[in-house]
């Protein structure tokens, strides 16, 4: 079976951006046995509808810009940065379809931000801890992260690895309130930073982590996993009827 997993641009004005980062998210699915499908960020509603119908599965990448405030009930600070409105709109659009399909679903770093407060979470508008969240995307293993016992992602560390995986990471914003049925799934240890959250579901794949495994696939076995299970719950993802695939979030 040939499948396909959405992602959007991860902006819609820096090209730049999104030619660069796109590059490795293609990677990964491509590696992980998927065939990315780009849905543009000044498409119509409708022609994003007809794109969905034909994928597997949802990837949200990150972005440059961050969640705006007001969509969790919070007023700008000033260390907060511009909101994405095009993205925003595309991310809820693909949100929503992969829920009431049950779509499996993975959420990266901005795209992590985006599945929680989609789902009525709130964010840290600007981390100030001991740890360095953000010292860039050349830094292959910035901190370490305690993954949660039980948890989905707790399956996905290779087996014999002793310690807390470390991840890369390459933000200023984390989950402050994980949304509604949401598990926190991992967290710096150091300072108690959300890095990871899933849907407390066990027929629903939907995770989301606040690093980026795109960038670390050739080199940890880890975030080959991660991609690895995306993948395979798409594989085998199956469209409901509507009254089996209503959720509340």
């Amino acid at each position: 079976m040939c499948v396909h997993i959405a992602i959007p641009e991860p902006t819609s004005n820096d090209s730049d951006y999104n030619q660069r980062s796109l590059q490795q998210y293609f990677f990964a699915l491509h590696a992980a046995g998927a065939t990315p499908i780009l849905v543009p960020l000044h498409e119509r509603q409708d022609r994003v509808a007809r794109l969905l119908a034909g994928v597997q599965g949802i990837l949200l990448p990150g972005s440059r810009y961050d969640v705006d405030p007001q969509r969790y009930g919070e007023e700008r600070i000033p260390e907060c940065g511009e909101a994405d409105p095009s993205r925003t709109a595309v991310d809820e659009l693909l949100l929503q379809d992969a829920f009431s399909l049950y779509k499996p679903i993975l959420g990266i770093c901005h795209g992590t931000q985006s599945l929680n407060v989609w789902c009525n979470g709130t964010l840290t508008q600007d981390l100030q801890t001991a740890v360095n969240h953000r010292p860039g995307r050349e830094v292959a293993e910035a901190h370490p992260v305690r993954v949660t016992q039980g948890s989905r992602l707790e399956g996905l560390v290779p087996r014999g690895e002793r310690g807390d995986p470390w991840v890369n990471s390459s933000h200023h914003q984390a989950v402050r309130v994980a949304g509604d049925n949401l598990l926190v799934g991992a967290i710096s240890p150091a300072d108690e930073v959300i890095e990871a959250v899933e849907l407390d579901s066990a027929d629903h794949f939907v995770l989301g982590v606040q690093w980026h495994p795109e960038r670390t696939y050739t080199s940890s076995a880890f975030s080959r996993g991660i991609f690895a299970a995306f993948v395979q719950a798409a594989v085998v993802w199956q469209p409901r009827r509507i009254e089996e695939s209503a959720v509340t979030v």
